[in-house]
């Protein structure tokens, strides 16, 4: 029997998952915002269902799901997914759901792992280490195994250093300490297969590649890669004056994320251990 697996949220990270479920064999379904986008979808054989966040899918599209998984960020009403088909959810034998390393807090450049009590500052952290906390009451409520997988900042083609040098948008900004963990959109697909596929009670992950870095080391690595001179470093004091909001709550924080638990416990080799194998990949293909 085809196992199925049913993704709430077929954006950057969702539908790189899906894509890998399907090549491995399995029968993919899923949603996004847009009849558009759903009927691309579903001429690359994905089952798409377009879902806005308010009302509730059908019953026929997520029935006979084995595995379902959300990628969908919260708002300050909670978790679209489990607010509109909780009881839908419960007939699944897993459970999925992409977090944030952001739950954990500033860190002054510290290591976290998942044993690190989360101590999120920012409100879209605390209200993702809500939803991952709701999720794991509902596989509780259900006896269904739920793994929650933390993210740092995640790239890959068409949203990487590379694309910004070569959109010309790339800036290099010297904050003194600050740090970022980062993975490639393949590793995170192929850590959440390797999840689906093996057999443990459910957890959660940290998928985070192997080395932190400065925004400034990850651009002018990419510049290197490009050939193009790497853009003046400018001052944080001076950046922080023209920065969005969102932007400057990045640099509010800073954190080295460990990466030991999906190796150990799921046998995950990570395709691109740092960003310079993904820049590369990267510049390669395009």
């Amino acid at each position: 029997m085809t196992e199925r697996l049913f993704i709430f949220g077929l954006g950057f990270s969702g539908l790189e998952i899906a894509r890998l479920a399907k090549a491995a064999g399995w029968s993919v379904a899923g949603t996004c915002t847009s009849e558009q986008k759903a009927e691309r979808l579903r001429a690359d054989g994905i089952a798409a269902h377009v879902f806005d966040g308010t009302a509730a899918l059908p019953a026929t599209a997520i029935d006979g799901a084995s595995h379902v998984l959300c990628t969908i960020p919260p708002g300050t009403t909670g978790d679209p997914a489990l607010r509109t088909g909780s009881n839908l959810l419960k007939r699944a034998r897993w459970l999925g759901y992409l977090s944030t390393t952001g739950i954990y807090g500033d860190h002054g450049g510290g290591w976290v792992d998942e044993e690190t009590p989360p101590k999120p500052g920012q409100p879209r952290s605390i209200e993702r280490l809500a939803a991952e906390r709701a999720w794991q009451a509902l596989g509780l409520e259900a006896g269904v195994a739920v793994d929650i997988f933390r993210l740092p900042g995640i790239y890959g083609p068409g949203r990487s250093a590379i694309d910004q040098v070569r959109a010309g948008t790339a800036r290099c900004i010297d904050k003194p300490g600050q740090v970022f963990s980062r993975i490639h959109v393949e590793d995170i697909a192929g850590t959440v297969l390797m999840a689906i596929t093996g057999v443990h009670a459910g957890t959660t992950y940290n998928v985070a590649d192997d080395l932190p870095a400065s925004t400034s080391d990850v651009v002018a690595f990419a510049c290197d890669l490009l050939g193009k001179p790497a853009p003046t470093v400018i001052p944080w004091e001076q950046a922080e004056l023209t920065m969005s909001a969102m932007a400057r709550s990045f640099y509010a924080e800073t954190r080295r994320v460990r990466n030991d638990r999906i190796k150990n416990q799921l046998g995950v080799v990570l395709r691109y251990p740092t960003y310079r194998e993904g820049l590369r990949a990267i510049a390669a293909r395009t």
